[in-house]
């Protein structure tokens, strides 16, 4: 466990752009309190760099309440840091120790191109969402949520899918930088809702086509993706995902 005023040693990666070169570089930073959240050591960071007349380190961070998932880091080779179920903003200081060494990278994958240090370009899963349309049917005057029964076991696993943040940690952990957990989630909780039945064949089709439009590798089963999930989301909406894609394959060919 962690003690207050830490000294700390981080090597964290640095790169202007998308098209510029990057490089570690080494930082010291002390009076680091093991009651400070991982961005609060980060913002100490910077602080000590605008002091000393050097550019503070790009980073995203929205919520800090591990909600939003924008808070993206690899810390010493694990998305979100070593802590599993765990953002990277919930991650605190007393889980590390005085005098360690700390490597911080952003998420590495074609499809999330770095913006700047930290910081990576997601909009891939904007459109992989957008692929998947909306729902298109016309309900007329909007039904009460509790006027459709659904089955409670269906329900939450339909809720399971919809934990997903979008924060990219499966990305990040796949050795093949494959987007498939996350594609999964959005496509698998809306199969298992009947308002998601009137779309659900072109559904799948459109999103994973653009999943694989943007560049994301295959599956390969390494289950890694699972694993650093902060959501904990199952690869078991991986094999919903695909009996939703093969049996929309085989309706398209009658």
């Amino acid at each position: 466990m962690g003690a207050d005023n830490m000294k700390l040693t981080l090597k964290i990666w640095r790169q202007q752009g998308e098209n510029t070169k990057g490089q570690f570089k080494t930082y010291q930073v002390d009076n680091v309190s093991s009651h400070m959240s991982f961005l609060e050591m980060l913002d100490v960071l910077n602080e000590q760099l605008v002091s000393q007349k050097e550019e503070p380190v790009a980073f995203e961070h929205d919520c800090r309440e591990g909600i939003c998932g924008t808070c993206s880091l690899v810390i010493n080779g694990y998305p979100h840091g070593p802590m599993q179920g765990t953002t990277t903003c919930q991650l605190h200081m007393r889980h590390f120790k005085d005098g360690d060494t700390i490597t911080i990278e952003p998420w590495r994958a074609a499809a999330f191109p770095v913006v700047k240090d930290l910081v990576v370009n997601r909009d891939s899963f904007d459109r992989i969402i957008q692929a998947g349309g909306y729902i298109s049917v016309n309900t007329g005057q909007a039904q009460d949520g509790n006027a459709i029964p659904i089955e409670k076991d269906q329900a939450n696993h339909a809720m399971d899918a919809a934990t997903c943040i979008g924060c990219g940690a499966c990305v990040a952990a796949c050795p093949n930088a494959s987007a498939m957990l996350f594609t999964a989630a959005k496509v698998s909780h809306l199969a298992q809702m009947p308002q998601g039945q009137v779309e659900a064949a072109e559904r799948a089709q459109r999103m994973v086509a653009q999943h694989d439009a943007e560049g994301f590798g295959r599956c390969s089963n390494v289950t890694a993706c699972e694993a650093e999930c902060p959501k904990g989301i199952s690869v078991e909406h991986i094999a919903r995902l695909n009996r939703e894609y093969l049996t929309s394959s085989i309706g398209s060919t009658k």
